[in-house]
């Protein structure tokens, strides 16, 4: 999978899908019943299991949207790594869950691994992706628009976001450059590269005048001087290093 969707409130409903379907393997399946575990105990088990797994995976979601977020991108790799990091976050709870004195369960860390954690791995992991994949198609299709606003009511400027270039302090004003069509265009508005930051977090600062879109990044001119879609920007000392650490390598 070579998208994500990176929405919370989305995930939090796969999460709730997951801890659901984790407790119905638990009551159903009963992994480890040995004909001594009660119906009420296996209540507890299951809701345990369940609520664990929903715990992981909105762990895992909020660590995804922040390493989304910083890298603006999303691969094969990372989804990996993130599908390989709920299981063993979901096998360390679910085994203290299981040693606790709730339960005290019998298994030593192999056995439980082995008898329980590898077939719910099996049976889960593939429902899991299937479901990954579905809530990338939740995303929506039509063009992600952002409004920028001045201070003044007739300050306003709708664009799609992906044809955001930079944005550029001019005294008491921003200066907007984005594209039209194949063309650079600007507009200035009353407003404050600050403000502009905060209500658009993936901008980059780059310079104490200058915020971009990485995605419109190119490559790099020198050590302190940037090329982007049709235009080139400085970059300050300071802000050097937070490139780097974007890949943004000269």
């Amino acid at each position: 999978m070579k998208k994500l969707n990176p929405s919370i409130k989305h995930h939090i409903i796969l999460g709730a899908f997951i801890s659901i379907w984790f407790f119905i393997f638990a009551f159903l399946i009963r992994p480890f019943d040995d004909g001594t575990i009660s119906f009420y105990n296996w209540i507890i088990i299951s809701v345990g299991f369940s609520v664990i797994a929903f715990l992981c995976y909105i762990v895992l979601a909020l660590i995804q949207k922040r390493v989304y977020n910083k890298l603006s991108k999303w691969n094969i790799t990372f989804e990996i790594i993130s599908l390989l990091f709920f299981q063993l976050l979901f096998l360390v709870s679910t085994y203290s869950f299981y040693k606790s004195t709730i339960l005290n369960g019998g298994y030593n860390f192999l056995e439980f691994l082995w008898v329980i954690i590898f077939r719910l791995i099996l049976i889960s992991t593939p429902i899991i992706i299937l479901a990954r994949i579905y809530i990338v198609k939740l995303i929506p299709v039509k063009n992600d628009i952002i409004t920028i606003r001045g201070d003044n009511k007739l300050d306003i400027l709708k664009i799609n976001k992906e044809d955001l270039v930079c944005i550029s302090n001019s005294q008491n004003y921003i200066e907007v450059f984005f594209l039209e069509g194949n063309k650079l265009k600007t507009k200035l508005l009353r407003s404050t590269l600050k403000k502009v930051q905060s209500d658009f977090d993936f901008l980059v600062q780059v310079h104490r005048s200058h915020l971009i879109n990485p995605t419109h990044f190119k490559s790099w001119k020198n050590q302190y001087t940037i090329f982007l879609t049709q235009i080139e920007l400085p970059v300050s000392k300071n802000y050097k290093p937070y490139l780097l650490s974007l890949q943004l390598h000269p």
